[in-house]
């Protein structure tokens, strides 16, 4: 693999990542908001997906981002009768996001950026002491 393919795998992944969180930070965002009409569904956390996609110019495999779903988990409630949004027993739907999830994902995905900037920088570095060598 030449030093171009190696840094264009690396930033497809910086890429990918960037979206990860994105999404993780939207659920993050949401965890603890409610249905803004009553009686509706509050907000649904996402679930960012990758998948990989062949450059054939390159001849490199590369990931790419894909559009994110919706965990399907059940929603959490809280007893709240105060609240405008609680159904008839007082209790009001919550997203089915869980912070400490979102924060290990978040985290997860921050250690992927940084590895592939790694490969960027031992990339560089490569290059940069090919080109000393032919000096």
């Amino acid at each position: 693999m030449d030093f171009s393919k190696s840094m264009a795998v690396a930033a497809s992944g910086l890429r990918a990542q960037t979206q990860r969180m994105k999404v993780i930070a939207e659920n993050i965002a949401n965890a603890s908001s409610t249905s803004p009409v009553p009686g509706g569904e509050p907000y649904r956390r996402k679930i960012a997906t990758m998948k990989p996609e062949f450059d054939r110019e390159l001849g490199a495999t590369m990931v790419e981002s894909g559009k994110p779903i919706a965990d399907r988990s059940e929603f959490r409630s809280q007893y709240d009768p105060g609240n405008p949004n609680a159904d008839a027993k007082g209790y009001v739907k919550l997203p089915n996001v869980d912070s400490l999830v979102e924060i290990m994902d978040m985290r997860e995905a921050q250690r992927s950026y940084e590895a592939d900037l790694t490969v960027m920088d031992a990339t560089k570095q490569m290059l940069v002491k090919t080109v000393d060598l032919l000096k």
